[in-house]
């Protein structure tokens, strides 16, 4: 018997070993079809059809025309409003990932320790923004009148004379986007993490006592993070996503286009060709670069955070 074959039937055996297992857990299979139907038709299959249509003049209305590299070439090298969300998307990002993330590990990590009746209460005050429309009641807190609560706190103080534009003066309406953006970025990731928390194991933390841990913080370094890794992992893969693809807070709170484009992001000039000007071609490009910038940010955070996977 040569070894081609016994490779062969090696593979037939894994095979057959990964049906039965299917069969075995079919009802699991079967409650997780309907999503995974709608991952697949509104996720994967776009994302798998923005690859070629990158390379295309495509409007929605005629067969697409292959283009080659024209797309890509147009954006880096005559979109000057590419160029500028390029730079607004990473300012975007740097402040409201990172902070975004320590904050979210923070306040799970505070709201651990609190007794289980307040554990909720506040977990649901700090997740609530993410479920919400909060924009109305921003709107309201950066209005360009003297009504305007931040207007009116800072008149009383004496601190301006006038009121402030803080959401079409192109000076603020970056800054208000990623204040707003930070406040309602504690979503799944911060769930994940209160979860990681609860599934700590307790007798680690004796165990470390024993072993010479005197304070929270060396609990914190030494066991709870080594402790965490999957949950920090999804929280840092949200975290960028959410920062990268960022686009609906400027939308609803600055306008679309905002002044100057100055809280214009990658994500919006993709919905602007899209589903404005019907540039399916021009837009599926801005998207590949973009989904590209995400996956290379996830493989650096898993390095970064491989040696609490195991």
């Amino acid at each position: 018997m040569d070894t081609a074959e016994i490779g062969k039937r090696t593979r037939q055996e894994n095979r057959r070993l990964t049906w039965l297992a299917v069969k075995q857990n079919k009802a699991s299979y079967l409650m997780i079809a309907p999503f995974m139907l709608f991952f697949l038709v509104f996720t994967i299959v776009p994302v798998l059809m923005s690859l070629p249509m990158g390379f295309t003049d495509f409007n929605m209305v005629q067969m697409p025309k292959f283009i080659g590299l024209s797309n890509y070439t147009t954006l880096f090298l005559a979109d000057k409003v590419f160029i500028q969300s390029i730079r607004v998307t990473l300012v975007f990002a740097l402040f409201t990932g990172p902070i975004s993330y320590v904050l979210c590990f923070l306040l799970a990590w505070l709201i651990n320790e609190l007794h289980p009746k307040l554990r909720t209460i506040f977990t649901l005050i700090f997740y609530a923004p993410s479920m919400a429309n909060v924009y109305t009641v921003w709107k309201l807190i950066f209005s360009g009148d003297s009504y305007g609560y931040l207007n009116s706190f800072l008149l009383d103080l004496g601190l301006i004379n006038a009121p402030i534009q803080w959401l079409t003066d192109g000076s603020y309406v970056l800054g208000v986007t990623i204040v707003v953006q930070m406040w309602i970025s504690l979503g799944a990731g911060f769930l994940a993490l209160r979860a990681g928390f609860q599934n700590i194991d307790r007798s680690q933390y004796e165990a470390g006592a024993i072993e010479g841990i005197k304070s929270r913080w060396q609990e914190l370094i030494y066991i709870t993070i080594p402790s965490m890794g999957p949950q920090l992992m999804f929280a840092a893969v949200m975290q960028i996503v959410s920062s990268f693809t960022a686009g609906t807070v400027s939308q609803n709170l600055v306008g679309f286009p905002s002044t100057d484009y100055k809280a214009h992001t990658i994500m919006n000039h993709a919905y602007d060709y899209g589903w404005i000007r019907y540039e399916m071609g021009y837009a599926s490009a801005i998207c590949m670069i973009l989904f590209v910038v995400m996956y290379i940010l996830n493989k650096l955070i898993g390095k970064v955070l491989s040696k609490y996977m195991d």
